[in-house]
């Protein structure tokens, strides 16, 4: 059969078949010769590219995409091919029940539709911590006033480099003695609320065993400390896109499936801070709520390391745009070394401070350059650096 209406003009008498076309064509069966590549695509790579079609344009977009198949069936002799194609676009848009061959196709249409872009990142992120020796940091103070701390300058520092920024000594007043500034109790409540779970050590050393648990840990958590900011869905994952700069994150409808994706390959890692590296990417990645991901994944991922008695990570001012890159590397070009190497050097950073005296425990944070704006930092050349005992 030549050219249809639908075809597109291309070099010549040349014409490109339509995409519906296409898809009518290659659901005739095709076998390769003498080993070849078959010259259609298979049922499983037609599901996967009908469900990336859902993911762009969503059912708008297969809805043309069956219509269109719908008239040219006839010209082309393509009936029954239709059918099969009908069956699989209704499968995928949960009004048919056939049997789908892809994974991606299994999970639409069992109610977990999931981002296949993502879990490539995060399969790429498990076999590079896979494939590294451990790496284990005992926890090097356990007292209360240790413990307390840590956990302030931790809180603190994840609400400042999201930019809810307090001096030190009004952090310390709205801490440890309850003050809540009157012009700004929703940015005291975040940096009080993050503060009251990283401190709870018992709480933190709770993991998930299963899915469910995992998402109800991760919505519970934020709800804490987003308590007071009720536009922003306390403990509900978003129901509208949300994206930082160029990088779009996971839509709302396949939150829930990639998550669980990814909690699947989080369970088959063993070492403690590569738990930890991959639960922040993962939460980082899919980005689940409207606001406040960034401190739930820094949470999440110090819950990994509480839980097994491991030094805690924070990410003090100077280190956000070490941290935000080697996010980046891996969300936009696959890289995984900068962020693991990111991190190791963070966990090594903070197991170098002493925490067991407040004072000196921001005299140690200060001489380090933990405090330092990112950017001044660079124009002087100036980085992080462990602390030593002189």
């Amino acid at each position: 059969i030549g050219a249809l209406e639908t075809d597109k003009p291309f070099l010549g008498n040349v014409h490109l078949s339509s995409t519906a076309r296409a898809y009518l064509e290659n659901m005739r069966i095709s076998r390769s010769r003498d080993g070849s590549v078959p010259r259609t695509l298979s049922h499983k790579e037609i599901e996967e590219r009908l469900d990336r079609v859902l993911r762009q344009s969503g059912e708008v977009g297969l809805n043309t995409i069956r219509d269109e198949a719908r008239k040219l069936a006839p010209s082309l002799d393509a009936e029954n091919e239709f059918k099969e194609l009908d069956e699989i676009i209704g499968s995928l848009l949960g009004t048919r029940d056939a049997q789908l061959k892809s994974e991606i196709g299994k999970s639409r249409k069992g109610g977990l539709p999931y981002d296949p872009e993502r879990l490539e990142k995060f399969i790429q992120l498990f076999e590079a911590l896979k494939s590294i020796a451990p790496i284990q940091r005992r926890e090097r103070e356990t007292t209360n006033s240790a413990r307390n701390n840590l956990s302030f300058f931790e809180a603190y520092f994840s609400n400042f480099i999201e930019g809810t920024e307090f001096e030190i000594d009004e952090a310390v007043d709205i801490i440890f003695n309850g003050r809540i500034p009157n012009d700004r109790p929703e940015d005291a409540h975040d940096v009080l609320g993050t503060f009251r779970i990283v401190s709870d050590y018992s709480q933190m050393s709770r993991l998930p065993k299963t899915h469910e648990e995992f998402l109800q840990l991760l919505k519970s958590r934020h709800a804490i400390f987003m308590e007071l900011r009720p536009d922003k869905h306390p403990g509900a994952f978003k129901i509208k896109n949300n994206q930082a700069g160029s990088s779009l994150f996971v839509t709302p409808d396949l939150v829930e499936g990639t998550l669980e994706k990814g909690f699947e390959i989080y369970q088959s890692l063993d070492v403690p801070l590569y738990r930890a590296i991959f639960m922040m990417f993962l939460i980082s990645e899919v980005h689940p709520f409207t606001d406040g991901n960034g401190r739930a994944a820094r949470i999440m991922m110090n819950a990994e390391l509480v839980s097994a008695n491991e030094e805690k990570i924070i990410i003090p001012t100077i280190y956000r745009s070490n941290y935000l890159s080697s996010l980046k590397a891996l969300t936009h070009n696959g890289l995984t070394a900068p962020l693991i190497r990111t991190l190791d050097f963070a966990q090594k950073y903070t197991r170098s401070i002493n925490w067991e005296n407040f004072d000196e425990s921001r005299h140690q944070l200060n001489v380090t350059n933990a405090f330092m704006d990112t950017s001044e930092a660079d124009e002087a050349g100036i980085r992080l650096k462990l602390y030593q005992e002189k």
